[in-house]
């Protein structure tokens, strides 16, 4: 009897404890409900980049995905006038924001405010009467102590070069240089060469080559003004550079530069030649915006170094710019230049070209070795422009010799790569960022090529889909604004990446069997820059804990018919899970 009593007694309380244990596991339920309550959900197409997958829906709490899955799961962190709802179902596809490895857009948008551009179709007719001369107009008006200018193309100008009497003709008393396209060749007028002490005030040469470079002589025995390679920027680096480009000029720069990445789609890039101007006021300007709140993207900062320069110094100065970082400024970079282009003469390769010569080579593979390995023990990372295949095996070897494998020491452009170092790539985590706007010619093009670039390399040339063949980290870079034609913008690039056509060009598909798949370039454009960037742990894909950074497509670029791609731009660009683009715009 005793046990009976016992036994409905425990029954009792077992109730009791599973009704009061319900009440409030409710209550538990519902405040855990409120906590994880989104501040946006988004339904559609989701491009994720985690290895191609594609889901339902998204939400968005504090800058971060909370959720990542189906529709059914999202739904559940709605709550009625707290949670923004966007359904973009069957509108074009979501993914994550984009990286660009490699621009220049602090140099490219510092022309347009402190220089001038040449036209891709102006000539050195119209350089002389029209552009030079507005040009130093605007200086005089202006007061500038220095005119400087970006943008002839060398096919046009080779056979009419300027020459520095030229220029001196228009003027003489103010330092003048113009960058090419590539921004591997430059003009300069008689003033500014006798500055830079390559010559005397008669013309009389002083210095006649620079390392891996050329100081072009004329036939009277005197330097023409035509400077190629690190001579170029070694002679740029006696304008008035800090007058040239200011602080207060990067500010206002920064912010042209912010809306035309956003409005292209990307949240994220490596700027190439981070001290372009030969001083720090991109990074300051960078750090300076950032700790204001008015940065809405990640910007990586590499610090240039030329192979005339004091290496020991400049390689302290690249290291101490790692005081400008914050939460968005990342300067863990050096650039150097290996060589320069294949088309132009001055790629580093083998065989050589049909003229006898081998191309540029500014570092010897001893120095690189040097640096990397000081670079990395200080925790900066190489950038490193290459073009021929020559170029290729030197870097690799440093990298592998000198440098650390987990500081993704990285290959930028890359024409052609000799068959033996992929695998070495792979197996020292070596990257590679790719210049896709490079990947494509006319129809033609390999008979043009016949007798400017080395035998077998007139259709065999900028590698990608290799990369992904051997696993070696590959992410997509414009180069803005060098290569003027070709699109900045990812989806332009992308089609390219694709079709190996130009849409605007009347051309046929160029090394076609280094096309890569939709789903692989848009891995190229978004966890691959991240991981190049050291920021893959937030960012570049859309999954749980990384920062909400995506785009609004205006077409699904995984299905459009392919010659389409190209006329994909973001409907809208989110960072940090807030509209950045366009503002004040309904979606």
């Amino acid at each position: 009897m005793e046990k009976t009593i016992d036994m409905r007694f425990m029954k009792k309380m077992l109730t009791l404890i599973i009704a009061m244990g319900a009440i409030f596991g409710m209550g538990l339920l519902g405040s855990c409900q409120s906590n994880n309550s989104a501040d946006l959900v988004v339904y559609g197409k989701i491009f994720t980049a985690d290895s191609s997958k594609i889901v339902e829906a998204f939400a968005v709490k504090d800058g971060k995905y909370i959720y990542v899955g189906d529709k059914a799961g999202a739904e559940q962190y709605i709550v009625n006038g707290k949670t923004e709802v966007i359904d973009y179902t069957g509108k074009g596809l979501v993914m994550p924001g984009c990286g660009n490895g490699h621009a220049h857009y602090s140099s490219g948008f510092a022309v347009q405010t402190i220089g001038t551009f040449v036209g891709p179709e102006d000539g050195p007719e119209k350089f002389l009467t029209e552009i030079l001369p507005a040009a130093v107009k605007k200086a005089r008006d202006s007061g500038a102590k220095a005119i400087f200018g970006f943008g002839w193309q060398y096919e046009l100008f080779e056979k009419n070069m300027p020459t520095r009497q030229q220029m001196d003709a228009i003027c003489s008393d103010i330092p003048i240089y113009f960058a090419d396209e590539e921004a591997h060749k430059g003009l300069a007028n008689s003033i500014l060469l006798v500055q830079a002490g390559i010559m005397k005030e008669d013309g009389t040469p002083l210095k006649r080559d620079i390392q891996g470079s050329e100081i072009v002589i004329g036939t009277d025995g005197t330097p023409t003004g035509l400077l190629k390679e690190q001579a170029g920027s070694y002679t740029r680096s006696f304008l008035d550079n800090e007058s040239l480009f200011s602080v207060d000029i990067a500010k206002a720069n920064m912010a042209n530069i912010e809306q035309q990445l956003l409005s292209e789609g990307y949240t994220m890039y490596i700027d190439g030649w981070s001290s372009y101007f030969f001083n720090t006021s991109f990074y300051q300007a960078a750090q300076q915006m950032d700790k204001a709140g008015d940065m809405h993207f990640v910007l990586g900062l590499a610090y240039e170094i030329d192979s005339w320069m004091d290496i020991e110094a400049v390689m302290k100065k690249a290291a101490d710019v790692k005081k400008y970082a914050s939460t968005r400024v990342k300067p863990n970079w050096i650039k150097l230049f290996i060589d320069g282009t294949v088309e132009t003469g001055t790629g580093f390769v083998d065989p050589i070209y049909p003229d006898g010569h081998q191309g540029s080579a500014n570092w010897t593979e001893e120095k690189l070795t040097e640096m990397t390995r000081i670079a990395n023990e200080n925790g900066v990372t190489m950038h490193i422009h290459v073009m021929g295949n020559k170029g290729v095996t030197r870097v690799v070897n440093a990298y592998v010799n000198g440098g650390q494998d987990e500081m993704r020491n990285t290959l930028v452009h890359v024409r052609n790569v000799n068959d033996e170092d992929y695998p070495r790539m792979a197996a020292h985590n070596i990257y590679v960022t790719s210049g896709v706007s490079w990947h494509h010619f006319p129809t033609g093009a390999p008979e043009y090529l016949k007798n400017i670039v080395p035998a077998g390399m007139e259709d065999k040339s900028y590698p990608f889909k290799s990369f992904f063949d051997y696993n070696i980290p590959v992410s997509i870079s414009s180069d803005f604004p060098a290569l003027g034609g070709s699109p900045d913008d990812p989806f332009g690039i992308m089609e390219i990446a694709v079709t190996g056509v130009l849409w605007s060009e009347n051309g046929t598909p160029w090394c076609p069997e280094e096309l890569v798949t939709r789903e692989q370039a848009l891995t190229a454009m978004t966890i691959n820059c991240a991981k190049q960037m050291f920021l893959e742990n937030e960012r570049g894909s859309v999954s749980v804990g990384k920062y909400a950074d995506f785009l609004l497509v205006t077409k699904d670029v995984l299905t459009c018919p392919v010659t389409e791609i190209h006329e994909a731009k973001p409907a809208a660009t989110y960072f940090e899970g807030k509209k950045v683009f366009p503002l004040n715009v309904e979606h």
